[in-house]
């Protein structure tokens, strides 16, 4: 977001300086050739005042040599090439003598003819710093008794000219390019004094939604309308987390109410299937058996409850180590029921995590494993580390899921429509996914080849900032 708002301010700031640059650029071209014209325009007009009586038919051969001898003089101290010509194009003065006849070509004619109608020349066409081939030409007529009886051309080279324009441009090219500067850090102040409150509310909102409710949004400044709502959204969590943490007060309070009451109704099933008569042994069994399960729900609410309501803290801890004894715990079990609990793992893997509770988890996945393994099929305890976590892998030979399947695994009390005989309340994964969110960890399913459901326990390298 910051790199398109920062992308949005310079190009508009680009076009404003291009917008102000350009014409200003053209202005001060026009304005070092209209200076340069000006000069030509008053040279030119006193070669007007010198040529007035200096016209062969006249035969004042004194005024004309002066009027030819202060043209060469011209052409000699400015390298400029300067002419008077009769009307008809003859020429009275020129320098240098090879100019010669000029006032039939271009650009000359239409100076020439603009004399002749009693103008000035005004507006020749712009030079520019790359028009090496042009030229300044400036006509100025005589005039005598009212009517123009020769015409004064002169002819200045661009070089300067276009010397000093450019070196004008590069000055406002410099003057643009600071101006862009200037724009460029405003813009990424600009744009951090605003965006600094939305990376605020961007990290206490994941932060929240991977479990961690005590996030809230610190004053970071910004727009005032940012700030109104950064408390907004610390007014939202606050009444989230108090909406949530009365519901697992309910669940907490409601599964510890209800198991003495259970456990009073399992004591008297016990005595009363003591005094009935034989041949209710089944039904007997089943009510014992719906009592146990009902017992195991309760402790699994408490157990759910209690993890979402206690705040762990994480340590460095020795994945490799916590795993191996959770994996030798389990091991007597598997070998009761056939099945192999392999592991594999290096020597040492130090993660960021509360070991309690992810040893908890970890007895969670592993019994979740365990249990719907076939016997004589084998599950696979690993240890891996990556590049920014420690990731502790379960992997069983059990039916597996599908894709379906798979979105939901983890939810509470969800079980697969296949597996609803297997004993089990739903909420194991569940729990096991809640302790690990609340250190930074996480919980991911996927298919295990060539059969079987693989689970990776994930836990961060470092602690969190």
């Amino acid at each position: 977001m910051r790199t398109r708002l920062l992308g949005i301010l310079l190009s508009l700031m680009a076009c404003v300086l291009a917008a102000l640059g350009i014409p200003l650029a053209a202005a001060e071209a026009a304005a070092e050739q209209q200076h340069v014209i000006v000069d030509r325009i008053d040279d030119a007009a006193r070669f007007a005042g010198l040529a007035q009586y200096a016209t062969v038919a006249d035969g004042d051969a004194t005024q004309l040599g002066a009027l030819r001898a202060e043209v060469a003089r011209y052409d000699e101290v400015y390298r400029i090439r300067a002419g008077v010509f009769s009307r008809d194009g003859d020429v009275l003065a020129v320098a240098p003598a090879d100019w010669g006849r000029t006032t039939g070509r271009e650009p000359y004619r239409e100076a020439f003819q603009e004399a002749l109608d009693g103008r000035r020349s005004h507006n020749p066409p712009q030079v520019w710093p790359w028009t090496t081939d042009r030229t300044l030409v400036v006509a100025s007529p005589v005039v005598r008794d009212g009517d123009v009886v020769a015409v004064v051309l002169t002819e200045s080279p661009t070089q300067a000219l276009r010397s000093r324009i450019l070196h004008r441009w590069l000055l406002l090219g410099a003057g643009e390019a600071a101006a862009m500067i200037v724009a460029v850090v405003a813009s990424v102040r600009l744009t951090g004094w605003v965006l600094r409150p939305v990376r605020v509310l961007d990290r206490a909102t994941h932060e929240i939604a991977t479990g961690r409710m005590y996030a809230r949004v610190a004053p970071a400044g910004g727009p005032p309308e940012l700030r109104r709502l950064a408390g907004s959204f610390n007014e939202m969590a606050d009444h989230v987390e108090l909406a949530m943490q009365r519901q697992r007060a309910f669940v907490a309070d409601a599964s510890h109410q209800l198991r003495n009451p259970l456990a009073a109704l399992m004591l008297r099933i016990e005595l009363l299937g003591m005094e009935l008569p034989d041949g209710h042994e089944e039904e007997l069994s089943a009510v014992r058996d719906e009592g146990r399960r009902l017992a195991r729900v309760l402790d699994d609410l408490l157990g759910l409850a209690t993890a979402e309501h206690a705040r762990p803290e994480a340590e460095q801890t020795d994945l490799v180590r916590l795993a191996l004894e959770r994996v030798l715990a389990w091991r007597p079990v598997a070998e009761r029921r056939g099945v192999e609990l392999a592991w594999d793992g290096p020597p040492m893997a130090l993660g960021w995590t509360d070991p309690v509770g992810f040893g908890s988890a970890l007895d969670a996945v592993v019994d979740n494993a365990l249990k719907f393994t076939p016997a004589g099929a084998s599950v696979r305890v690993a240890v891996a580390v990556r590049a920014d976590a420690v990731a502790v892998t379960v992997a069983d030979a059990g039916p597996g899921l599908t894709e379906e399947e798979l979105a939901r695994v983890g939810d509470r009390f969800w079980r697969s429509p296949r597996h609803q005989n297997v004993d089990g309340s739903g909420l194991g994964l569940a729990i096991a996914r809640t302790l690990l969110t609340a250190t930074g960890g996480g919980l991911a399913f996927a298919p295990n080849h060539p059969a079987g459901l693989t689970v990776t326990l994930t836990t961060p390298r470092h602690p969190a900032p």
